[in-house]
């Protein structure tokens, strides 16, 4: 199977999260599935599950209602934010099985660091030392998957202080930095991509730059 990752850069959370919509309202059976790889400016993003009370003290960041599932988080430069757009029904895959693979491969990519991170049954996400490195949030529409994980590299964590992440109060974020891997998210994205590939058995990788015109199979 072929697979297109798109390298969008520092983005906008809005224009983005339109962007997806758009596409995945207008793929065809054929059309390939994708990988957007961004950083975004600075936002917190409440998911359809959240409550206001977690959204303690925003201040200067903007406050976005979001589609996907799950509860707040924040999103800012240094962190890698990775929207998986597939066609779940021709990978046959369902929710659970997307979820598993995505947190799996986190786990992966860090182990590759010599970073020992673990997942939660009863909370989504990755952990190092039962601090939260990982983040995952996602919507499916017509079978097709949207959204997708964080991962904390190399940036600000002060706003999650700002907030409950993903709804629960006292829960403390670490990023990869701090836990002796590299700062580099480039290499990072890159490492991400590849092993999430490898999981959900892509064959073949079209790089992109920027959101453009989908590819058919």
């Amino acid at each position: 199977m072929r697979l297109i990752v798109r390298d969008l850069g520092l983005t906008d959370y809005v224009s983005v999260w339109e962007a997806m919509r758009v596409f995945t309202d207008s793929r065809q059976k054929n059309t390939l599935d994708e990988i957007w790889v961004t950083q975004h400016k600075r936002v917190f993003t409440q998911g359809q599950s959240g409550r206001p009370e977690n959204i303690i003290e925003p201040r200067d960041i903007p406050v976005i209602q979001t589609d996907r599932g799950g509860q707040v988080t924040y999103h800012g430069p240094g962190q890698l934010v990775v929207y998986l757009l597939f066609d779940l029904r021709r990978m046959d895959l369902n929710v659970r099985m997307l979820v598993s693979g995505i947190e799996e491969s986190i786990v992966d990519v860090l182990a590759g660091y010599s970073i020992g991170a673990t997942r939660e049954r009863d909370a989504p996400g990755v952990y190092v030392r039962g601090k939260k490195i990982g983040s995952l949030g996602l919507r499916v529409r017509r079978g097709c998957s949207f959204h997708g994980l964080s991962l904390n590299v190399a940036m600000d964590l002060e706003p999650f202080d700002r907030i409950n992440p993903c709804g629960y109060a006292k829960l403390k974020m670490s990023q990869v930095k701090d836990c002796g891997g590299p700062s580099d998210l480039s290499l990072v994205a890159n490492d991400l991509v590849e092993v999430l590939s490898t999981h959900f058995r892509f064959t073949s990788l079209i790089r992109r730059k920027g959101i453009g015109d989908s590819l058919v199979a």
